[in-house]
């Protein structure tokens, strides 16, 4: 809830209740947001749990439709499905029109990515990612790759690429230098890129944030995007929550409470 605002702020108004995407971090109890970093709190969302979708959001839309120009019927590849971003990006590339394949770690976590809409989830420990998107395509490939992994998926990103795909790297969890095959791209005309969120200057972040409040946030009261919270902690059980997601435990966010 807004607790006050700044000299020439219209909008949002003290006591308003909204979510926001910070400049780094969210560690505490209470932040100052730049006022075009701020979207109302969506419809139909417990407010707590309304807290899980500006980032994920924001990150999962400048990369899907800003960056690789996502259309409706093309296929898409979400690594990472399982985390908080890929359980986002798995739902919007879906309400988008899109068709998705999702990796995640284990058979159940794969599965609950079908149950998010993906039409098929691969267990990244055991199933061969390109020879999965190739058989659910049947033989067309990724139009679009959302990455968080890095270096050691470079190779099998660009195999798995459909004539004219977009390879968009957000993530070095396993490396940040690869061996990039440029004969591999260059034959299929694809493109790699490598982005972030949190370099964005602020008026390129609240660009993001303006979009996401026009094309996703009715989504979320539609239902068609809804934020999936693994875990609510209190904010003194930060440490725990850490380990959560190190451990992989994790499907979708885990929450700080203050």
């Amino acid at each position: 809830m807004v607790s006050a605002v700044g000299p020439g702020v219209s909008t949002p108004r003290v006591g308003d209740e909204v979510v926001a995407l910070l400049e780094g971090g969210g560690y505490a109890e209470r932040v100052v947001v730049r006022a075009g970093q701020v979207l109302a709190a969506p419809d139909g969302v417990d407010l707590v749990d309304a807290a899980a979708l500006p980032e994920a959001v924001c990150t999962a839309w400048t990369n899907l439709v800003d960056t690789a120009g996502l259309t409706a019927g093309e296929w898409v590849l979400v690594h990472g499905g399982s985390g908080g971003v890929g359980t986002v990006a798995i739902q919007l590339a879906t309400a988008l029109g899109a068709h998705v394949v999702a990796t995640a770690g284990g058979p159940e976590r794969a599965a609950r990515c079908v149950g998010l809409g993906a039409v098929a989830g691969l267990d990244h420990r055991r199933d061969d990612f390109v020879a999965g998107v190739r058989s659910a395509s049947a033989g067309h490939g990724a139009d679009v790759v959302l990455d968080v992994v890095g270096a050691k998926y470079l190779p099998d990103n660009v195999r798995v690429l459909a004539p004219g795909g977009r390879l968009v790297v957000i993530g070095l969890q396993k490396g940040r230098r690869g061996e990039l095959d440029l004969g591999a791209l260059m034959s299929k005309r694809a493109q790699v890129t490598g982005t972030t969120l949190r370099s964005r200057t602020p008026e390129e972040k609240a660009a993001i944030v303006g979009a996401v409040g026009e094309h996703v946030w009715p989504m979320v009261a539609g239902g068609q995007v809804r934020p999936v919270v693994h875990a609510r902690l209190p904010l003194a059980e930060a440490e725990s929550a850490q380990e959560m997601l190190s451990s992989g435990e994790a499907f979708g966010k885990v929450l700080l409470l203050p």
